[in-house]
């Protein structure tokens, strides 16, 4: 019997094999019950190249909600042009394409990066 969490392990793990196949970098995001994480990756998996985070001492955002989730997205998506970064592949990491997923998603579209 399996859990929810290993469901979406199980999930993100097939969709990454497809993923590494493209030779892009990764945009991968995780979401904790009280964080969001963005993260982008080169296209071996090995090396992070730009990161943000709603738990980042510089802005930290008072809650894990859609408005944060935004601010998220165009974090990443500015830090990631900055590195010289244009074109990505979006990887879920097994969420739904759906309330929080999707807008960090749309919002780095409407800031410049290409999926």
């Amino acid at each position: 019997m399996n859990s929810k969490s290993d469901s979406r392990i199980r999930r993100a793990a097939k969709t990454r094999i497809r993923i590494s196949q493209q030779d892009k970098p990764r945009l991968s995001v995780f979401k904790s019950s009280q964080n969001l994480y963005a993260q982008v990756f080169d296209s071996t998996g090995s090396t992070v190249l730009a990161s943000a985070s709603t738990n980042e001492k510089a802005d930290k955002m008072a809650s894990n909600n859609l408005s944060s989730a935004k601010a998220i997205g165009q974090k990443i998506a500015e830090r990631a042009i900055e590195a010289g970064i244009k074109k990505v592949v979006f990887d879920r990491s097994g969420y739904k394409y759906h309330g929080r997923i999707k807008a960090i998603a749309e919002s780095a579209r409407e800031a410049g990066l290409e999926f």
